[in-house]
């Protein structure tokens, strides 16, 4: 029951981190929606990679895979076109990277 609980929590963690950076790369690219919108594009995001690892089976695959589909969850949710929507993706992906290289040194193992 702890270990289901330990990742429930990393989890939702994880997603209101991931909608942060979210809302906060949109907002720079001057779109109005809130923190519902980001967080619903955070979970779309999971649950389209969650989804394609499980039917593809190799991370490379499904993350490109999820990539193009989130591009299009992106597009519709801000009502953006692809180029913006890729933008706002690739400064995502950037900044996500930068903080789950520097956020699990900070708060040590669970």
């Amino acid at each position: 029951m702890i270990v289901i609980s330990t990742v429930l929590l990393g989890f939702f963690i994880s997603l209101i981190i991931s909608a942060l950076i979210i809302l906060l790369v949109t907002k720079l690219f001057g779109e109005t929606e809130g923190f519902g919108t980001a967080l619903l594009a955070a979970l779309i995001g999971s649950i389209i990679y969650s989804l394609s690892f499980i039917f593809i089976g190799s991370a490379t695959w499904a993350a490109i895979i999820a990539g193009i589909a989130w591009l299009i969850a992106l597009s519709s949710l801000y009502s953006i076109g692809w180029i913006r929507s890729l933008l706002i993706a690739i400064v995502i992906w950037f900044i996500a990277s930068l903080v789950s290289y520097f956020f699990p040194t900070v708060i040590g193992p669970l």
